[in-house]
């Protein structure tokens, strides 16, 4: 016999589905940028505890935690996740700095051919800025530079032909970047000529991307600040999407990588009149 608590379980049962479903469609980027922020916090997490902290299904945290491992943020455990690389206690921007190390110096020193002396340019906090940041700080050059990068800032005040200015916010734990848009005014007050910014992916669809939301906010200003924007990612980047847009493929001027990319690629690069730089082609 059908009864209304029987009723009411499966009526309970379908909302719970459609909630998560819809959590899953609507709210995915902003739930896995949650995941990263409580990883970096504690090291290591369950599905478990995951989901008592942001409130869907363990299945859709599941999914969510194969996905992120797929774009390399983390390591899928029995239960949880961890941060990739803290076997050796490392956070994830120390990890993400010291992958493919060699390709970024070759991207940094052709990025240095596009800078000019007396201009202002902007860096992002991403690791293949900080290696143009370790360049710069050796060079005879006058510069201003405004950046969002902690770990950048620092290597920069070193030179001391060049001023360095530090974008305010919120700094996060496992994060060298500021995040939020609390100092932002400071772009109002100085002329940027170039941006240089990486990502976690790139592709003449979506144009740059990366995962997380606070910073792809702050990185959608700082490229509206900017005459022109200089991508440089390494190759293994490109024709990947991440979770937000932060520079749509018309806005970005120059593209340097580490090696030659598709024909494909390349071609549509040139249909949007984006200069291809790569060391191994000059």
């Amino acid at each position: 016999m059908i009864t209304w608590k029987f009723i009411d379980r499966i009526y309970n049962k379908h909302a719970k589905n459609k909630e998560d479903e819809e959590s899953m469609k609507m709210f995915a980027s902003e739930r896995r940028n949650e995941i990263l922020h409580y990883l970096q916090e504690k090291q290591r997490v369950t599905v478990k505890d995951l989901a008592k902290r942001i409130g869907v299904s363990e299945a859709t945290l599941r999914s969510d935690l194969t996905k992120m491992e797929t774009e390399g943020l983390l390591t899928r455990t029995h239960g949880g996740a961890v941060l990739n690389d803290y076997t050796d206690g490392e956070m994830s921007f120390s990890a993400r700095e010291k992958k493919n190390r060699k390709e970024k110096n070759q991207i940094a020193r052709e990025a240095y051919r596009f800078i000019e002396e007396k201009q202002c340019i902007l860096l992002d906090a991403s690791s293949t800025a900080l290696e143009l940041a370790r360049y710069l700080k050796h060079q005879a050059i006058k510069l201003t530079v405004v950046t969002s990068g902690i770990q950048s800032a620092l290597e920069l005040k070193e030179n001391p032909d060049i001023t360095v200015i530090l974008i305010g916010g919120v700094v996060t734990p496992g994060s060298s970047s500021i995040e939020g848009k609390l100092g932002l005014d400071i772009l109002d007050h100085v002329n940027i000529d170039m941006m240089f910014t990486s990502a976690s992916g790139f592709s003449i669809e979506k144009g740059l991307t990366d995962f997380n939301l606070y910073e792809v906010e702050l990185k959608k200003e700082m490229v509206n600040h900017s005459r022109e924007v200089v991508a440089i990612i390494d190759s293994s980047k490109i024709g990947i999407n991440s979770s937000a847009v932060f520079a749509k493929v018309s806005q970005i001027n120059t593209l340097i990588t580490d090696k030659p990319i598709e024909e494909k690629i390349s071609n549509d690069l040139v249909k949007y009149d984006i200069t291809m730089v790569s060391p191994i082609l000059n």
